[in-house]
């Protein structure tokens, strides 16, 4: 009884992300557009456009401020966002989804990949842990997941 109340213990204290289920990977998704810096539409040829038209994919590992913000600052901040991805991607030539997953609120989520660099590490590089890029947003700035891989 008390080995399987430990085992019980340690698979609850397992962050909830390495518990979901992955879908594999996608390569040849193409850029639709992106509503701001961590929500991305892409099409997915080969697949049935009610799962591969117009789809709309969270980026894995960030968490950038919302369009409709709080406040003038966060406004600002998630503009600046959305608008270094679209430059990103709109020039890309390889984009590869990774990890997909269904995330916390049902969507899909995965590693955006372009041009063989993980877009949220790029997102990283230019706001480096938030900065005060995110200030008005969260008094912790830019959320970076734990098990963020850059490539």
């Amino acid at each position: 009884m008390k080995i399987f109340t430990i085992a019980i213990i340690s698979f609850l204290s397992l962050p909830s992300h390495s518990l979901a289920k992955s879908f594999g990977d996608y390569e040849g998704a193409v850029y639709v557009r992106n509503y701001d810096g961590d929500t991305i539409t892409f099409n997915l040829s080969g697949l049935h456009p009610i799962i591969g038209e117009k789809i709309s994919i969270r980026v894995n590992g960030i968490d950038t401020p919302e369009i409709k913000g709080k406040c003038e600052k966060e406004k600002y901040d998630a503009q600046q966002a959305r608008d270094m991805v679209t430059d990103i991607l709109k020039d890309s030539e390889q984009i590869t989804l990774m990890n997909m997953e269904k995330g916390k609120y049902f969507e899909v989520a995965a590693d955006v990949i372009v041009d063989g660099k993980n877009l949220a590490g790029m997102l990283l590089d230019r706001f480096p842990a938030g900065l005060d890029f995110f200030s008005c947003w969260s008094d912790m700035g830019l959320y970076i997941s734990s098990d963020l891989t850059t490539f």
